[in-house]
């Protein structure tokens, strides 16, 4: 490859090299989908690898804060994303010695994850064509101690109304439990509603109290609520789904780009625009998710981590046990 296929790009103190630019990773489409549909959104434009190290570079001082000192999972797609595609865990060991690595324990061995602590970093991860940062729930220093609780409103079908409907259900719940919540779109289907915690307790013990909450709402509105693990046991109705509160198991982190046409990407939302009728689940990409996160729609609800202690005894007390 000459010299004349790469670009540096400042990142902090470092440079990164970042090689074929003009690589296409997002194929333009002619036309994107309808609004209408809880996959609506994307605006369809071809995105190169160039446009993608552009937005990471951007985005990054709002992105980095969701990523620091947490295992990462990362879907790479090297010919774009309508190439093969693969989810790396190990760090590769041609990544430059700068980039954070965790050596994570798990059945027989241990990965070696990547960790993003900084922008250079987060060059770097796209000039290796990562797509999607899936992100742990725990962070380094306490493993096995989750800090982010996360409810993943998983429609049926394409009605976003059934997502809007459900988030809205689920946001007056948590309330009631008084646990401050935040809503994310994930760029794909639905939305994630996240509950900072205090990471004090177990995965067992956040993945049982999510369940207990789930069912609680699953059964005020089982026509349209499911738990149901079983795809052919759902119906037409939303699962609610907290799977993802296990060691090991990951979630999109915010503001991270997915793997569909229009580079939809994950992002954070404040509650009173679940309203928006144009909300969809790919309702901002990388086009004008950073609009968005100046907003700051979270405004600090995430650094008021809760124990769950207080909430799943008001939760008893109210509902009862489930």
């Amino acid at each position: 490859m000459s010299e004349g296929a790469a670009r540096s790009v400042r990142a902090g103190r470092r440079t990164v090299r970042v090689h074929r630019p003009d690589k296409v990773l997002f194929p333009g489409s002619s036309g994107s989908p309808g609004s209408s549909g809880s996959s609506g959104g994307g605006d369809g434009k071809e995105y190169t690898k160039g446009d993608l190290v552009d937005y990471h570079r951007a985005i990054a001082r709002f992105m980095l804060p969701h990523l620091r000192g947490r295992p990462l999972m990362l879907d790479r797609r090297p010919d774009g994303i309508d190439g093969p595609a693969f989810m790396q865990k190990n760090t590769p060991d041609s990544y430059p010695e700068w980039i954070t690595r965790a050596k994570v324990p798990k059945e027989g061995g241990t990965v070696v994850h990547t960790v993003c602590d900084d922008t250079a970093t987060l060059l770097y991860l796209v000039d290796q064509a990562t797509i999607t940062l899936h992100r742990w729930l725990s962070r380094t220093d306490s493993l096995d101690n989750p800090d982010r609780l996360v409810f993943d409103l998983d429609p049926a079908g394409d009605d976003f109304g059934t997502v809007r409907e459900a988030a809205r259900l689920l946001g007056e719940l948590l309330e009631e439990l008084k646990l401050p919540s935040a809503l994310m779109t994930t760029g794909s289907r639905g939305l994630h509603v996240v509950v900072p915690l205090d990471g004090r307790h177990s995965f067992d013990e956040v993945r049982d109290f999510a369940r207990e909450v789930a069912d609680t709402l699953a059964g005020a509105y089982p026509d349209r609520l499911t738990t149901a693990a079983r795809k052919k046991d759902r119906g037409d109705r939303l699962y609610l789904d907290v799977q993802r509160n296990a060691y090991a198991q990951t979630a999109v982190a915010p503001y991270t780009v997915r793997a569909l046409p229009g580079a939809p990407v994950a992002t954070p939302l404040a509650w009173d625009q679940l309203d928006d009728p144009g909300l969809t689940a790919r309702r901002w990409t990388v086009a004008d998710a950073l609009e968005q996160a100046r907003t700051d729609p979270w405004a600090g609800l995430l650094r008021r981590g809760r124990a769950l202690g207080p909430a799943r005894r008001r939760l008893r007390e109210l509902y009862g046990s489930r």
